[in-house]
């Protein structure tokens, strides 16, 4: 018998051994069924919570490469409060795909800019569409427009970010075809990791083209806003939105503790709910475990923090991994 017989026969148990490892960790590897994952989950129809926004999120390629596993399922990046800064927003995208893929398998998290562009009028938004064009082109996928106040200024903003060759919901509503020019897909497919052609494909807003991978939001926080809040809702291409309690309470002039406050917020909620919109209602406040569930249950589905979405998380049974 050959001496070596069982050596031989023990580094054969071990390749198999690692090829089943291997295979098996390959298996188990997330494969995304989206670019953007927060439309993946609202798909799902899981509750998604972000991080980031006025917590000072550094536009640096090294705080991107960090943040790449993020327990998040959106990065909010705020530019309305913090300086418009592109090339640094540029640079964080890139820091993300370099870290990447996410515990999900992405490419990238999904990012979600607060531009600094407010919603106040039609004129103003399409006069400043170039903020939106610009950030776009970094490869994010999703924008805020924060002091959404009249229905003009959204659809200003909603034909602003989708190319003129999109067709659905043209002409609901009064919205009219998109204004984004091409220029900018060749440096976010990059980010997306798909051809330029693939990314002017998929670069369209969800849920109003449903293989859309852009997700639009409205921040409706002022009283002049919340007159027209019902108008607002209603245009397509947004999918969120967040009701800005804080300037809200500025604007009306109400004092702490006010219950007209929370009658206002409901109110917005009430009309976002009633055009299918995911609407934020879950923070790191006061809430316990009773209060977040009955906030997944009466349909808010975007939160904050990460001890929320552990709660959240459980009471929805999301599959790991989150």
């Amino acid at each position: 018998m050959n001496p070596n017989w069982k050596m031989t026969m023990a580094g054969l148990a071990a390749c198999a051994g690692l090829f089943i490892y291997i295979s098996s960790g390959v298996a188990q590897t997330p494969k995304p069924k989206r670019i953007n994952r927060a439309i993946e989950l609202l798909e799902q129809g899981q509750p998604i919570y972000y991080t980031g926004s006025h917590s000072g999120t550094v536009g640096s390629f090294e705080q991107g490469k960090a943040d790449a596993q993020t327990w998040a399922d959106y990065i909010s990046y705020d530019m309305e409060a913090a300086p418009y800064d592109v090339a640094g927003l540029a640079a964080y995208m890139q820091g993300l795909a370099a870290g990447g893929p996410t515990r999900t398998g992405h490419k990238t998290p999904a990012v979600i800019v607060n531009v600094a562009v407010r919603g106040t009028d039609e004129a103003t938004v399409r006069a400043n569409s170039w903020m939106f064009e610009q950030v776009l082109a970094t490869g994010v996928h999703g924008i805020l427009l924060c002091h959404a106040t009249t229905a003009g200024a959204v659809r200003a903003f909603v034909e602003a970010v989708r190319y003129p060759n999109r067709e659905q919901g043209v002409g609901r509503e009064g919205l009219q075809e998109g204004h984004r020019g091409a220029h900018g897909a060749p440096t976010a497919s990059k980010i997306w990791g798909v051809s330029n052609e693939e990314y002017m494909n998929k670069a369209d807003v969800w849920p109003l083209n449903p293989n859309g991978e852009i997700l639009l939001g409205v921040k409706i926080e002022d009283k002049f806003g919340f007159a027209n809040v019902n108008e607002i809702v209603k245009v397509p291409g947004i999918g969120f939105g967040e009701g800005g309690p804080g300037d809200m309470a500025l604007s009306f002039g109400f004092k702490p503790g006010d219950p007209k406050a929370k009658e206002v917020q409901e109110r917005i909620f009430a009309a976002a709910k009633a055009q299918h919109l995911y609407w934020l209602g879950i923070s790191d406040g006061p809430f316990n475990e009773a209060s977040i569930e009955q906030a997944i249950k009466s349909g808010r589905m975007i939160g904050s923090g990460e001890k929320t979405a552990a709660v959240g998380r459980r009471i929805t049974k999301r599959p790991l991994p989150y």
